[in-house]
């Protein structure tokens, strides 16, 4: 199972690279859960964050790396590079990905990332001065939550 899991996981983050929503979403379980340092999502909403992020990230460039299969548990290193829609700032985000797989696609998806080295490149000063806190990244939860809601409902 760990060479169809590696693939898997190759498949992805090759999705990821051409911003291919469709064929990312495709990797996830019915039953999926993903987070991150901004979204906690479950069931189809993993597939959809993709699909919104890749429609939206015009200048995303991604590289992966690193990627590791033992049984039902992979991770991965990726890095990606893009204009934040919010500010027009430059983000270069460096990721750490964690994976369990069940019936041959991702189960859970957990990406850690700093946030607040992500903050101060997305948002400025704002997030130079605020990024450690949780008011900032509540804030940043609830937008990101809250497009997410949009894009879904304009499906």
């Amino acid at each position: 199972m760990s060479d169809s899991h590696r693939q898997l996981l190759d498949t992805f983050y090759q999705a990821l690279q051409r911003r291919d929503g469709e064929a990312m979403a495709a990797c996830y379980h019915a039953d999926a859960e993903f987070v991150d340092e901004v979204f906690d999502l479950k069931g189809s909403e993993p597939g959809d964050m993709w699909r919104m992020l890749c429609t939206r990230g015009k200048d995303l460039r991604v590289e992966f790396s690193d990627v590791k299969v033992d049984g039902n548990r992979g991770s991965a290193h990726w890095e990606a590079w893009y204009t934040f829609s919010g500010t027009g700032r430059k983000v270069h985000n460096i990721i750490d990905a964690e994976f369990e797989f069940k019936d041959g696609r991702i189960y859970r998806h957990r990406d850690r990332f700093d946030f607040w080295s992500w903050s101060k490149q997305a948002l400025g000063p704002i997030g130079l001065l605020l990024g450690a806190t949780p008011m900032l990244r509540n804030k940043v939860r609830d937008k990101a939550r809250k497009g997410l809601d949009q894009f879904r409902s304009g499906k």
